[in-house]
């Protein structure tokens, strides 16, 4: 992909590609906040609900392999503008949505809009900015972005006391048309090289891998399938990844270029990445559960003080880049991710007891080092990049992004489940094991990045001098 666009319009890309991200996690952030709530309305456990969750990310994960070969074959901005459309569809339809089956085909539906908007705008970002202002360009990308998670357990709360969960979704209708106002003003159209032909066997096997790979770490452990069952799926989803990796190595256009991953600052913005989103997908799953089942917090209350995450992820925009300036991308990856780790197992020690200060102090925290090795990470990962290479690159990694996030939630389902069993009665202890485990899954990053070396990425500090 190649583009010429103004130099004054380029710099507003980011900020109206960051509507998608917006809704995205805006949604993500304000469903976990409603799950409790939800649970008694479908007559359901709490556990159960975590499908809508990872519906939505499932679909995402599946399709996402396609919306690199979409934006180059039919342009970038088309795609993300179709898909900004059907992703308003389903939030209306999860909205008048009255069982759980349908709260989860509608997820559906919004996966499917969502696997070709959100990984495009990163493209269209990515494609038009020089690699010396990358992160500079990922901090205004992601700033607006922030905005969703900040609003979104405050206004789940807000909703739940004054109206009901539905209008979570409602609220998205304004917001994307205002987008795709936006963006049909702002972005301009990008000039593509023609993708080729469209990888269907590759598709095929990284769907089928995908499935069965997510299926299984919903059910394992949960006795929710048998063992012949499990075993069939991890089967499935060896033979399938196997038979998938040998494809796309001898294939000339294959739809997942995992020969990317050759990169060693693409690899370790991969695979250290995917632990650190661990933590990102589960939280939104766990906290609500712990706070207002556990801990007996109202909706309105537990969302107001999970918002602060936020506040210090917009911190973090500022003392990020100067910590990548100072420190190098290496050392800072280093220092975020171990602090990032300890902090995600923090909530383990939260008991009634535990003060709303001490809660926020945490939160604050984990937020402001979360957000710095992401916004460091990302742009790390397209160090190495060639600009013909841009679109491969940014459709594996949201697909690795997205397996990460289901995971995430899987994880934090089966750990809650072995501690507590199938309950909607929840106490403080019985979170402690899957807050530790959490935090040292996401440990493991560590290890990854001090593999990297040294002067990783010193091509792009001065980007991160010029965000400061």
């Amino acid at each position: 992909m190649s583009n010429e666009p103004a130099a004054p319009v380029s710099q507003f890309i980011p900020l109206a590609m960051a509507s998608a991200l917006f809704m995205d996690l805006l949604d993500t952030a304000a469903l976990g906040s409603a799950l409790p709530t939800m649970a008694r309305e479908f007559h359901t456990e709490a556990l159960h609900l975590k499908l809508a969750l990872t519906a939505y990310l499932v679909t995402m994960a599946i399709l996402v392999p396609a919306s690199g070969w979409l934006a180059d074959r039919y342009g970038a901005r088309r795609v993300f503008i179709n898909a900004m459309k059907l992703y308003l569809v389903g939030s209306l339809c999860c909205g008048l949505s009255n069982s759980m089956a349908q709260l989860v085909a509608a997820r559906v539906l919004q996966g499917i809009g969502g696997a070709m908007m959100t990984p495009v705008a990163r493209l269209i970002v990515v494609a038009s900015t020089p690699r010396e202002r990358l992160v500079q360009a990922m901090n205004a990308f992601t700033m607006p972005a922030i905005v969703g998670p900040l609003m979104g357990p405050p206004l789940a709360g807000f909703l739940l006391q004054v109206a009901n969960w539905r209008w979570i979704f409602f609220i998205n209708l304004p917001v994307g048309l205002l987008g795709i106002a936006a963006v049909l003003r702002i972005v301009p159209r990008l000039r593509h090289v023609h993708p080729g032909p469209f990888d269907g066997i590759g598709f095929a096997l990284a769907a089928v891998g995908i499935v069965s790979l997510i299926a299984l770490a919903e059910v394992v452990g949960s006795g929710e399938l048998s063992s012949s069952g499990c075993l069939c799926l991890a089967a499935t989803a060896v033979a399938a990844w196997i038979l998938f990796i040998k494809h796309a190595l001898y294939a000339r256009r294959p739809m997942l270029d995992i020969r990317l991953l050759a990169r060693p600052t693409y690899r370790a913005s991969m695979l250290g990445g995917s632990l650190m989103r661990l933590g990102i997908g589960a939280t939104p799953f766990l906290l609500p559960l712990l706070l207002q089942v556990a801990l007996g917090w109202s909706p309105i209350k537990a969302g107001s003080v999970m918002a602060i995450t936020t506040i210090g992820s917009i911190l973090a925009r500022f003392g990020g880049t100067y910590a990548i300036r100072v420190l190098g991308f290496k050392r800072a990856l280093i220092i975020t991710a171990a602090l990032t780790a300890a902090l995600t197992a923090l909530p383990a020690a939260f008991t009634r007891e535990t003060s709303v200060g001490w809660v926020l102090a945490a939160l604050l925290t984990v937020g402001f080092f979360r957000a710095a090795h992401y916004v460091g990470s990302t742009a790390l990962a397209f160090a190495e990049i060639a600009p013909e290479e841009v679109s491969r690159a940014s459709t594996l990694s949201t697909v690795i992004q997205q397996i990460s996030l289901s995971f995430g939630v899987s994880f934090a389902g089966l750990t809650l489940y072995f501690s507590a069993g199938a309950t909607s009665h929840f106490t403080a202890a019985q979170f402690i094991a899957p807050f530790i485990s959490l935090g040292a899954v996401t440990l493991l990053a560590v290890p990854v990045y001090t593999r990297l070396h040294p002067e990783a990425g010193a091509h792009m500090r001065t980007g991160a001098k010029a965000a400061t």
